[in-house]
Order: C-alpha cells, then structure tokens, then sequence
C-alpha cells in the first residue's frame, strides 16, 4: 500500500493578543484553523482580541467612524508573503452573535476569515459583484470548516 502523500501547508506566523480579556474570545488554536482556512498563501498575522474602547479608538483613528465595530483589517507591505493585523472588539461580536441568534464561535470564525479575506484585498464596499464574490468565499471557507451560512 502506497503512502497518502500530505499536503504542505504554507508557512503561518500567527499572534493571538488578548488585551480585551479571554472570557469569550475563541482559543488560539481556533484562531489558527480560521485563518489558515482563509488563506493559502506565506502568512504572518496578528489577531487581536480588544475592549469596546479601543475597537472604538481604532475604528475612529484609522476609519474616521466613532463607534467600535466588529472587525477591522491592517494590510501590509511585505513582499510575497501576506502580512497584517486583524483587530476584533469582543463586545460588539457577542452582542451581533446574540442580536443575530448566532452561536458566538461561528460568528467569531466568520468574522476572522472576512477579516483574512481583507488582507488578501477582498473588498464588499466598492461593489455588488464584489461584495457577491466575497461572501461566496466566505461561506465556502465557512461550509468547509464546519459552519452554517453566515448571511442566511
């Protein structure tokens, strides 16, 4: 019986911060399978677990919009591997996984791979076809890892 050749995943550098407290924030191990999931290419990420103020401060330094919001997404330069910071404000995602009737693990894995999603340059604000095409990775990505559509 021949060996099943294993596929060689590309090389992931992921930081997991959790400034805004653990108690409802996804593992670190989870935070990996997510992002992995939504990205097929050399990677070092930072994913970052904050408090209504600073989502807030982020949101209002970098966006111009005062409030906190669920995810926001830092790009970076760094040659052919992607780079960037995923920023999560935990009360927004747990009070949008209640509102939305959503279990907070599927909502907190959604939200990181539209998050990876944004690195790669994916965008659903500059137009229909792209926000279509975005979604329809996500719930593949989604689909894929075991989670329910998160736009029906």
């Amino acid at each position: 019986m021949k060996p099943t050749a294993r596929r060689r995943l590309p090389e992931l550098r992921l930081w997991v911060q959790y400034p805004g407290g653990r108690d409802s924030a996804p593992t670190r191990p989870q935070v990996r399978r997510w992002v992995r999931a939504a990205c097929a290419t050399p990677a070092e990420v930072t994913v970052r677990f904050v408090a209504g103020d600073e989502g807030r401060q982020l949101n209002r330094d970098y966006r111009g919009r005062d409030y906190a919001t669920n995810v926001l997404s830092f790009p970076y330069e760094s040659g052919g591997t992607l780079s960037g910071d995923l920023v999560l404000c935990l009360p927004v995602v747990d009070r949008e996984a209640r509102e939305q009737g959503k279990p907070p693990e599927a909502h907190f894995a959604h939200l990181v791979v539209h998050g990876m999603l944004h690195l790669q340059g994916y965008d659903h604000e500059t137009g229909r076809d792209d926000a279509e095409r975005m979604e329809a990775l996500e719930r593949d990505i989604l689909d894929a890892l075991g989670y329910p559509d998160p736009y029906a």
